[in-house]
This record gives structure tokens, sequence and C-alpha cells, in this order.
């Protein structure tokens, strides 16, 4: 099983970016998808999950309003659009698959991805 994640990069305050997560070897539509991040100093923390058909999402409150998951299994991808960012938001961004939404957790993810660095400065 592999997760590709992408498309983190430098960004100002109140910039977008759009980050990609690759899927492959494993039967992505069968699989809650979710995302995690972990800031220097700080524990890995959740930030967003997804169904696996994309109907059902949750998001921490930290990034509610702001951060959009979505999926498209026709090309096994999984994504996270942040708007509005800010500094509290840099940090190194991790695709995960779990079978259940509920398993979207640190400790209970089945699958990592490899992380992808967002750095947002003022």
């Amino acid at each position: 099983v592999q997760l590709q994640a992408s498309g983190g990069g430098q960004v100002q305050a109140g910039g977008s970016l759009r980050l990609s997560c690759a899927a492959s070897g494993l039967p992505f539509s069968s699989y809650a998808m979710g995302w995690f991040r972990q800031a220097p100093g700080k524990e890995r923390e959740f930030v967003a999950h997804i169904s696996w058909s994309g109907t059902s999402v949750r998001y921490a409150e930290s990034v509610k309003g702001r951060f959009t998951i979505s999926r498209d299994n026709a090309k096994n991808t999984l994504y996270l659009q942040m708007d509005s960012l800010n500094y509290e938001d840099t940090a190194i961004y991790y695709c995960a698959a779990a079978p259940h939404p509920d398993s979207i957790t640190v400790i209970r993810t089945k699958y990592w991805g490899q992380g992808t660095q967002v750095t947002v400065s003022s």
C-alpha cells in the first residue's frame, strides 16, 4: 500500500493550497480517508476525514470553514483544499486510510502517507 501526498509548499498567510494523496495497493473506495498534521514539537493531530463515498465528512474545529476534504474514487485520490491559511497551519500534513471513518485516528489509522510540508508565512 502506498499513499503519496503532494501539493505542500510555502504560502503567505491568507493564501490557499491544495493537497493531494494518491493511493495505490488498496481498494480505495472501501477505505475511509483522512488528513492529519504535525507541527514542530507537537503531537500529530486530526484535521479531517471523509467516508468511503464522500458523503460524510468531519473536521477539526481549528480548520472548520477553511479546509475542505474531498475524494475522487475513480482516480484513487484524496484532496484537501486549504483556504485562509494562517501561521498555525504550518505543519507536515499526512494522509491516512482506515476501514471506517471512526478509525481515522492517530492510533487506529491503518495506513499512513509520507507527509508533505506546508509552511505559512506571515
